[in-house]
């Protein structure tokens, strides 16, 4: 086992995510005495409306922690990085890159880790920039996934993943598809299937703890699957078994990670969530059959299902699909899973399962299937060809001539690389319609009509960053609406003072413009967008109002909106922001009719940026 060796893992999972393989090397090696770094997931694709909550949690794991990162054991630390969300992007990979090591440089000196030996599961190209900083002494790429089949976004991981594995000391692989793909590349590729906390699942088998109380009232025999419940099920041949077999319970204990709504009209089909690892063994002893209905697609065919290994663990009878590892593993262990081909022969299988459960010969041939894919036995092995490597490469005869050059040149190339991505990045940024076009979300424009009442948020020290700007132009809008006759009152609401209250000024301007003191109300507490939804809510209400328009900059308005779905949903809002706001306007010429290229300031940026860092906020914390 490798001893007082500093080492980084680029995980392809979350450190809470479904306990794998990932957590449980890096567990069993800072347990051995090496100092471990966990970098959470970067992304193999875009994120999506589904990822919403991840990105919340990613966010708040982040302020847990100094910088991101935070102990979870001995030895063992855990990075959650805030990236860019392009990880095929050059430019933002670059940005990414930078972030990360900004960090992780001062904390190597903090903690005295350096010369690291790293583990990738992921193959971007974020994570190839961060191993060509970190001065490894050995790189172990683990392919475990087919990421190029795994979805349409993450097809573009192929070119990253060849450099990765034309680069890297060792890879490791969990089926035999991925062991042919990656010897295509690298030829020191070792077939090491993901595998099984052996000695936690025997105590759990061998102890007399009463069945976990979400099992209580499901009546026997119990068909259960235990892990995350995603797109590579076969929800159709589920529905179809539950369906025939409805005197059996089936039981799925995983988080639900794809639209389930198919399988909601059965009544004998339960859905437990995510557990924590350590009860899951007490769950798989409950059950009469355990399942792996997986579909049959390019992806399963390169996937382990580690779940096989905890089945057998516990001596249950296990019931698949006829995938790929499935059938090698059937033809070193004496044929032990029941694959069914189609919904009758699976239905068959697990009545036959059924009855072999209780055969005590067949209880200890799994039992002793499982015991030869441990971790321990595992990690051992992986281990040792580590320490191989980091030997062989230490007795190397040194080059300093040829290192020097070398050395210079990837200096060279890395900053020429870095220059052309700067100025292509600033060409794109300050050039080109690219950021109005990434901060059109933020608009809300709707057409105004009547309303019980005209509501104006100030901007305080305004987009522009200076007081007393800002204002002037929603006064003016706003005044323009009750002229014409679009409600009979207004709300000025701010909390900001430069010498004298902005409500105050707003009002002054607001009579000077012809509208009636007494038709004004002011609102001078608010310190923020959430109070200023707060304090106005309540002055509507006070008068009975439930109807509003509400004047604001064009890129506030989402905030607004999200804040309002917080505090008053019953509000009827019309967002009906200045048309021309002078602080975010980009024209084509000057005064003088000449042509004007930049597109955008970096005022105008520090704004846009002000509003996704203040809805992200929102979408952390809450309104409170």
């Amino acid at each position: 086992m490798l001893k007082k060796e500093n080492i980084i893992c680029i995980s392809s999972i979350d450190w809470d995510f479904i306990w794998q393989g990932h957590q449980e090397i890096m567990s069993s090696f800072a347990g051995a005495g090496n100092k471990v770094l966990f970098i959470e997931n970067t992304g193999a694709r875009a994120p999506g409306i589904k990822d919403i909550s991840r990105i919340k949690d990613r966010i708040k794991n982040w302020f847990k922690g100094a910088r991101g990162i935070r102990q979870v054991n001995d030895n063992l630390y855990v990075f959650s990085p805030l990236v860019l969300p392009f990880p095929y992007l050059k430019p933002a990979a670059w940005i990414n890159s930078r972030l990360i090591l900004r960090v992780l440089e001062k904390w190597f000196k903090v903690m005295n880790f350096s010369n690291p030996v790293v583990w990738v599961f992921l193959p971007t190209p974020l994570s190839l920039n961060l191993i060509n900083n970190f001065n490894c002494k050995a790189v172990i790429y683990y392919c475990i996934d087919n990421f190029k089949v795994s979805s349409v976004s993450a097809r573009k991981i192929k070119k990253s993943e060849i450099k990765l594995l034309k680069s890297a000391d060792l890879v490791f692989v969990t089926s035999r598809e991925l062991y042919a793909y990656c010897r295509d590349y690298n030829d020191k590729v070792s077939f090491f299937p993901f595998a099984v906390n052996f000695n936690k699942f025997q105590e759990a088998r061998l102890s007399d703890q009463p069945p976990p109380q979400e099992l209580a009232d499901i009546k026997k025999p119990i068909v259960g699957y235990i892990g995350g419940v995603h797109k590579w099920l076969n929800l159709s041949l589920i529905k179809e078994i539950a369906s025939k077999l409805n005197n059996y319970s089936f039981v799925f204990v995983g988080p639900a990670q794809t639209d389930i709504s198919v399988l909601s009209g059965l009544k004998n089909v339960y859905f437990l969530a995510k557990k924590e690892h350590k009860v899951i063994p007490y769950f798989i002893k409950n059950f009469d059959v355990c399942i792996i209905p997986y579909l049959n697609t390019d992806y399963t065919k390169n996937v382990y299902p580690t779940k096989l290994n905890e089945y057998h663990a516990m001596g249950k009878p296990v019931v698949s699909t006829d995938l790929p590892e499935i059938a090698y593993y059937n033809s070193e262990n004496e044929k032990l899973v029941f694959v069914g081909k189609t919904s009758e022969e699976f239905i068959r299988c697990i009545s036959d399962a059924l009855l072999s459960a209780d055969n005590n010969g067949l209880i200890e041939q799994r039992i002793a299937a499982a015991q030869k894919n441990s971790w321990p036995n595992r990690i051992e092995e992986m281990s040792c060809l580590t320490e191989e490597v980091i030997d062989a490469k230490s007795r190397v005869t040194f080059n300093w001539k040829s290192s020097f050059l070398r050395l210079y040149a990837i200096t060279r190339g890395r900053f020429l690389k870095t220059l052309i991505a700067i100025l292509s990045l600033c060409f794109l940024i300050f050039y080109t319609p690219l950021v109005w076009f990434l901060a059109s979300p933020l608009k809300i424009s709707q057409p105004p009509h009547k309303a019980d009442c005209i509501v104006v948020f100030a901007g305080g020290a305004g987009e522009s960053g200076m007081a007393g700007q800002g204002y002037e132009e929603r006064v003016e809008y706003a005044v323009e609406l009750y002229k014409q006759g679009y409600a009979k009152h207004i709300i000025f609401s701010s909390g900001y003072m430069y010498v004298f209250k902005e409500p105050l000024l707003m009002k002054v301007l607001a009579v000077s413009l012809g509208v009636p003191a007494d038709a004004i109300i002011l609102e001078d507490k608010a310190s923020g967008t959430c109070q200023n939804v707060k304090f106005t809510d309540e002055i509507l209400k006070a008068n009975g109002w439930n109807e509003i328009l509400l004047v604001s900059s064009p890129y506030h308005m989402r905030r607004v909106a999200l804040v309002f779905d917080q505090i008053d949903k019953l509000m009827k809002v019309t967002y009906a922001p200045i048309n021309n706001s002078i602080f975010y306007a980009h024209p084509q010429r000057d005064e003088n009719g000449r042509i004007i290229w930049k597109r955008i300031t970096l005022r105008q940026i520090e704004g846009i940026l002000h509003e996704y860092a203040g809805i992200l906020y929102y979408w952390a914390k809450g309104c409170k």
